[in-house]
């Protein structure tokens, strides 16, 4: 079931692959490359992924996107690379008209992440990177045992995609979250036979097998935090403290924890949830929302979340605008809708945030 909040449009790539993309929540502009076994119509759905988009958008408007070849973006025929990668997110970003926001990325989405950045200083203002590395395995040398684990693990993929026994169909998952509950290894395995097909998978994990960015990652230059977590089995702890004493001033922050993907039932969830809330800026003002997630919204509807924003109920809303209390009670459920608020606390709170009813009730009492 797609999140009532969320607003999902396409756009296409240099290429011409469609991406699909999606934006919840409202704030400052926040773009989350998350893991590409994601998909757009069921992540919230999720529960391994519904605890980050909550997390995410409580204080910002998330733009998120799927990874071509998988979700609801162009499967087939798709190319993989890291270049058409970076192409994708410049496409997603043109056609969401952000001009600044704050860049979240994990694993290979930190990789394409940090190009990005380096390539487009003036957009990112804050980075953020949880599992990062600045080579992806064969990039970093591979010995002979570790060429035949992952022809291994490739085999495994292709022949057991289809197989629900935990023998074959659980062991992709297991090696991103050993800690995870059994019903989340579950439901994730069920989310990447959603996600996109064997044989996408196997080439997708091979681009970034041989992703490099070590020689550009230095000429970063925006705030970074850096996180990961010790006993990562994916990409290696080491990985993550190189990428951090490689860019000027980055904060390196290490979570202890086995999973890749990190559960927020364990204690460094709230270590991971207090450094990003740190680090991210809660608040930009209007000029950097007003194109983001504020543009799903009417004129009109605009002009009431700026009344509920000042703590106006719907009574007094009417007055003001000299419509029916009825009309406005319509224009308030569009507007928790579109920007998948729950209450008209959270609305006053989250509108205030993003720059709306500032300064203003002072003037109104």
């Amino acid at each position: 079931m797609i999140h009532p909040g969320q607003q999902i449009r396409f756009c296409t790539s240099r290429d011409g692959i469609r991406i699909a993309y999606a934006t919840s929540g409202i704030g400052p502009p926040l773009v989350w490359i998350g893991h590409w076994v994601r998909h757009l119509e069921f992540d919230w759905d999720s529960p391994v992924w519904r605890p980050w988009l909550l997390m995410l958008t409580q204080r910002h408007c998330v733009l998120r996107y799927d990874w071509r070849g998988c979700g609801l973006s162009q499967r087939e025929p798709v190319k993989f690379s890291l270049e058409k990668h970076i192409e994708d997110l410049e496409a997603v970003v043109e056609a969401a008209g952000l001009s600044r926001f704050e860049l979240f990325a994990s694993g290979g989405g930190a990789v394409k992440a940090m190009a990005y950045t380096v390539r487009h200083p003036q957009h990112v203002s804050h980075l953020a990177l949880y599992g990062s590395q600045t080579r992806g395995a064969v990039a970093r040398g591979m010995t002979h045992e570790q060429v035949a684990e992952t022809h291994t693990n490739f085999k495994m993929l292709e022949l057991g995609w289809f197989d629900t026994r935990p023998a074959y169909g659980q062991f992709f998952t297991t090696l991103h979250m050993p800690d995870a509950r059994v019903e989340r290894l579950r439901s994730h395995n069920e989310l990447l036979r959603r996600t996109t097909s064997p044989a996408n998978t196997v080439s997708l994990l091979r681009a970034f097998f041989e992703a490099d960015v070590l020689d550009i990652v230095p000429q970063i230059r925006c705030p970074t935090l850096v996180l990961h977590a010790h006993e990562d089995a994916i990409i290696p702890f080491d990985e993550g403290r190189l990428v951090a004493s490689l860019i000027p001033g980055a904060r390196f922050v290490p979570l202890e924890s086995r999973n890749h993907i990190l559960q927020d039932d364990e204690p460094a969830w709230q270590q991971l949830v207090a450094e990003l809330d740190d680090f991210l800026p809660s608040s930009q003002g209007p000029a950097d929302t007003s194109t983001f997630a504020l543009n799903e919204l009417t004129p009109r509807e605009r002009e009431v979340l700026e009344i509920v924003a000042l703590g106006l109920d719907n009574y007094a809303i009417a007055a003001r605008l000299r419509i029916s209390e009825k009309t406005v009670r319509n224009h308030v459920s569009v507007i928790f809708s579109k920007l998948g608020l729950n209450s008209r606390a959270q609305a006053v709170a989250r509108a205030r945030d993003a720059g709306l009813g500032r300064g203003k009730a002072d003037r109104q009492s």
